[in-house]
């Protein structure tokens, strides 16, 4: 009778034991937003690869539902409520209407971005210092390096005269940056052409009045795929483009002065650790992008007959060839 009563208070403590047990967390879920035409784009590969670095496994650690939607801005909306739906714990966007689509979706789920040019101007945050509500980021600081892009342009065409600057109409940062770039222009003897399109057949009508001796100033949004229409523009037709990032120079661009995709994923995802260790969004100031290239396409510049002079092959951090 002893030894069953032994036993019975044995199995007594260990049943106490699991109960008291805390069980395994499941991982973080974050979902991601783009407007990319792939699950891979560069600042997602940057998240992962900064989360890494900080200690957080995917799998074990963090999940991701990843959400692109090829440039379209219904559809962008769309992905960010069903994202909320899902019950993420936090949403990573990448770009202005990924991170206006995320805003509007919730006002509790954190949000962390990456590429948007001037988060005040776009109306995303209140202040860089302390963004208020659930979001903060890292910007691109596009509307900054506006006066940068035309100075290598110039630079590169000393002969250059007329630049278009062509962008979505719905996109308050790119407004911001034209105004940058026609405060910049009369110093660099550049007239800037700004055109914005809210359709595709706005956008080929636009095209059409761009002239042999023009340039192009890409936005820096995926939006109706402008960016991407305007390098195909500028390697068929030998127009020269100055683009926001590197990223383009890799695609045959002829030059760039931006900020690294990847680099502001890699940048976002401290933002990402802190606020999944429980940090406030709102907490956390806004931060610049850290690193800033001059890209420039050897190759594509022998295509448009441009000649690179020595001063900017020296200050190049990437040589495409």
């Amino acid at each position: 009778m002893v030894l069953g009563g032994l036993a019975l208070l044995a199995a007594l403590a260990l049943l106490s034991g699991d109960a008291g047990a805390q069980a395994p967390r499941r991982p973080y879920r974050i979902g991601v937003l783009n407007e990319a035409w792939a699950a891979n784009h560069p600042t997602v590969e940057g998240l992962k690869a900064g989360l890494r670095e900080l200690g957080l496994q995917e799998g074990r650690d963090v999940t991701f539902d990843i959400r692109f939607t090829e440039g379209n801005p219904q559809a962008t909306s769309e992905a960010a409520a069903a994202l909320v739906k899902a019950g993420v714990d936090l949403l990573f966007t990448s770009n202005e209407a990924a991170t206006q689509a995320a805003k509007a979706a919730t006002r509790t789920v954190p949000i962390v971005f990456t590429l948007v040019g001037d988060p005040v101007a776009a109306g995303i945050v209140a202040k860089l210092a302390r963004p208020g509500g659930n979001l903060t980021g890292v910007s691109s600081l596009t509307t900054e390096l506006v006066p940068k892009r035309l100075e290598a342009l110039k630079t590169l065409i000393p002969r250059l005269r007329r630049v278009w600057a062509i962008y979505y109409a719905g996109d308050p940062s790119s407004l911001a940056a034209i105004r940058k770039a026609e405060d910049a222009a009369p110093r660099l003897g550049l007239a800037p052409v700004a055109r914005p399109v809210r359709s595709p057949e706005e956008l080929e009508r636009v095209l059409r009045e761009i002239q042999p001796g023009d340039a192009l100033l890409p936005p820096d949004i995926a939006t109706m795929d402008i960016p991407a229409i305007l390098l195909e523009v500028s390697l068929t037709s030998r127009i020269p483009a100055v683009f926001p990032a590197s990223l383009w120079v890799g695609h045959g661009g002829l030059v760039s002065y931006g900020s690294d995709y990847h680099a502001q994923g890699v940048q976002a995802a401290r933002l990402v650790a802190k606020i999944l260790r429980g940090a406030r969004p709102e907490d956390l100031p806004v931060e610049g992008a850290d690193k800033i290239d001059l890209a420039v396409n050897l190759k594509t510049a022998a295509l448009l007959g441009v000649t690179v002079p020595r001063k900017v092959l020296l200050r190049a951090d990437i040589l495409r060839r």
